[in-house]
């Protein structure tokens, strides 16, 4: 599996990139999953359902499966922060793992940035950022030698991960461990 993260602040575009380099990369021919960072008490599940209510209940876990689909909801007893490589280890086999969000991940990582929403660039500080994507190059506030690509075309940047996929294979280190 190849993993790459995607980060940038908040409104910097990152989910509509992710939506276009998975679509770049399935038609040509990959297997692509993603794990995506969540804020807060986020909820997939709908009050009234049977999954919510198992849940209510008291169920640490509740997988649902069709024919066409499976999802799996994990309560936590307490807070609890999993950290990506948990969540990579979460996931069936595949040929690309796009992380969104998670910008402090031990991972090669796009960084995802647009001058209009004025919030610093990580690049300088962070060395597992492998290229930016902006649609404003000529306002990065600092020179890098780093590839800049198109935070508007996917293609592009789907193609770039491809031509350099060996730098994103991916190994998990030995201390990740999904907690149960």
């Amino acid at each position: 599996m190849k993993v790459v993260g995607f980060a940038g602040w908040s409104g910097s575009g990152k989910t509509t990139l992710v939506e276009g380099v998975i679509a770049s990369l399935v038609l040509a021919g990959q297997r692509v999953s993603v794990v995506k960072h969540a804020h807060h008490d986020f909820d997939i599940d709908l009050p009234g359902k049977d999954s919510w209510r198992h849940r209510k209940a008291g169920a640490g876990e509740v997988v649902v499966a069709s024919n066409r689909r499976l999802a799996k909801i994990r309560e936590y007893p307490t807070e609890r922060r999993p950290n990506v490589h948990d969540l990579l280890a979460e996931l069936c086999a595949c040929d690309w793992a796009l992380v969104e969000g998670f910008k402090h991940a031990d991972l090669p990582k796009i960084e995802v940035w647009r001058a209009a929403i004025g919030k610093p660039v990580q690049y300088p500080d962070d060395p597992r950022i492998v290229a930016i994507a902006t649609d404003s190059p000529r306002a990065l506030p600092k020179p890098t030698s780093l590839p800049v690509l198109d935070l508007n075309v996917p293609d592009a940047v789907a193609e770039f991960l491809l031509q350099s996929s060996a730098h994103y294979d991916y190994a998990a280190p030995r201390t990740a461990a999904v907690a149960r």
